[in-house]
């Protein structure tokens, strides 16, 4: 690996099913855009792992980096695609770790990447508004990282908050929500084999609508909990606030688990579409916790009707 990174919705948006179907003529339109816009750079040395998402087919590209939840680059799902590319990232990128660990630190991103191989994994994802896709994701277990500080025993929970910079991204106001974004996890979560600390998709660096240039993939929960360019990390002993949980707690528990009989106030969550498939009634039965059932384990016990 020779590449050096540092040289390189409010409530009222959520779409409905209807709408999200007649998105489809939208989406098709923001792929005419120039898709040489993305800052991206090959990466060299990743290496395959067995996640590959049961040999489904991986959504095309386009679909993936076209069709976006990043409040701060806009609302509207082609808006990141049109708005993120124009960011200029901080050099070097940096992410601060600290709370309860003995050797609390902050990392740039050239370190990070040095903590373990680069590896792609193929995910299953789904949003709370019906639609799916499937990505070849590259990065390392979250847990790399956090063993890093030596958390201690009293490290419960793993907070997250992304970069907000108010000159290039759009206000809070604008938004609907407040930034920087927060998000978290359990601590027995974030240290799952499954939960990803990622650099990268379809064999490139992440484009800036995507969550340049480190971000949390979750693939057994759903897609607003993992969390883009982050550059904060706490350890704590109680519950974090997560954005979503605050702003509609209804709707978005702290834990979020993909649960098909678990429904959002507005969305069925017992169906889903496969975005890109090209088929408007194309719809498949989800599955509890995305099939990712190798996380069962976590939740024994728990009532993942009212721990949603």
């Amino acid at each position: 690996m020779n590449l050096r990174y540092s040289d390189v919705c409010p409530k009222h948006v959520y779409l409905n099913r209807r709408r999200f179907l007649s998105a489809g003529a939208a989406t098709l339109g923001a792929l005419a855009a120039p898709f040489s816009a993305r800052a991206t750079t090959k990466l060299d040395g990743v290496r395959k792992s067995a996640y590959d998402a049961g040999k489904e087919a991986v959504t095309n590209e386009k679909f993936v980096t076209s069709y976006n939840n990043f409040y701060e680059f806009g609302t509207g799902k082609d808006e990141p695609f049109k708005n993120a590319p124009k960011w200029q990232l901080p050099r070097p990128w940096t992410v601060r770790i600290e709370g309860e660990a003995a050797k609390p630190r902050t990392f740039d991103l050239d370190a990070i990447l040095k903590l373990a191989p680069l590896e792609e994994r193929i995910y299953r994802h789904r949003c709370v508004e019906g639609w799916s896709i499937v990505v070849p994701w590259i990065g390392f277990p979250l847990s790399a990282l956090l063993k890093q500080v030596e958390p201690s025993a009293k490290a419960k929970f793993v907070a997250f908050e992304s970069l907000y910079d108010s000159r290039q991204m759009i206000s809070p106001r604008a938004a609907g929500i407040k930034f920087p974004y927060v998000e978290g996890l359990r601590m027995d979560e974030a240290m799952h084999p499954l939960a990803l600390l990622t650099v990268g998709l379809y064999g490139e660096t992440l484009p800036n609508q995507n969550g340049a240039p480190l971000r949390l993939v979750l693939p057994w929960k759903y897609g607003f909990k993992s969390i883009k360019s982050i550059v904060k990390v706490t350890l704590t002993e109680k519950e974090p606030v997560t954005t979503w949980a605050r702003e509609w707690p209804e709707a978005y528990g702290f834990y979020s688990n993909v649960n098909p009989k678990r429904d959002h106030p507005r969305f069925s969550q017992a169906e889903e579409h496969r975005l890109g498939s090209g088929r408007l009634n194309d719809l498949q039965k989800t599955l509890m916790f995305n099939g990712y059932t190798e996380v069962a384990g976590l939740y024994t016990g728990m009532d993942l009707i009212r721990n949603y």
